[in-house]
């Protein structure tokens, strides 16, 4: 093994910060940044209403079209979101998708996005049970709250390391 490749895996003290001094400038000065602070909120109220919608629904039988409206939105939102924040990761990070700082929570998005697009198929398709697809949705969404746990988790350590930076 050669000195350089040594030098290249060699650990470094502490964790890797999440962003680069320059990623946190271009992060920080980027229109996409305010679009995702402003679509991860409304996301967020779509799915609470949604999921109250889809198990009133599978509790009581009632309310069918609400829910299938509010599931339906919430994965246009979802998708936007998706779009959006690639658009912010090529910005910040250089890249569309799967940019180290963000590797685990872009991987666990797609999953989130395969399950609602599997509710979409479902409903559209016309051959799955109102039960299969608020089952269906259910799992999208649960899919979804770790996942957005996972954000917070990356925001809160951000704050963290801009705060030791400090």
């Amino acid at each position: 093994m050669s000195a350089t490749s040594t030098e290249r895996y060699a650990p470094t003290p502490g964790p890797r910060p999440l962003y680069t001094p320059e990623e946190r400038a271009r992060r920080d000065a980027t229109k996409w940044t305010l679009v995702q602070g402003i679509l991860a909120p409304l996301q967020f109220l779509v799915f609470a209403v949604s999921l109250v919608l889809v198990l009133r629904y599978l509790w009581t039988g009632a309310g069918y079209e609400a829910a299938t409206i509010s599931i339906v939105l919430k994965t246009g939102i979802l998708y936007t979101i998706m779009i959006t924040g690639a658009i912010w990761e090529k910005v910040v990070f250089g890249q569309y998708l799967f940019a180290p700082a963000f590797f685990w929570e872009d991987v666990f998005s797609f999953g989130v996005i395969a399950l609602h697009t599997l509710y979409l198929y479902g409903l559209f398709a016309g051959t799955w049970s109102p039960d299969q697809l608020m089952w269906t949705a259910l799992a999208a969404y649960a899919a979804y709250v770790v996942n957005a746990g996972q954000f917070l988790w990356k925001l809160r350590m951000a704050r963290l390391q801009a705060g030791a930076t400090a």
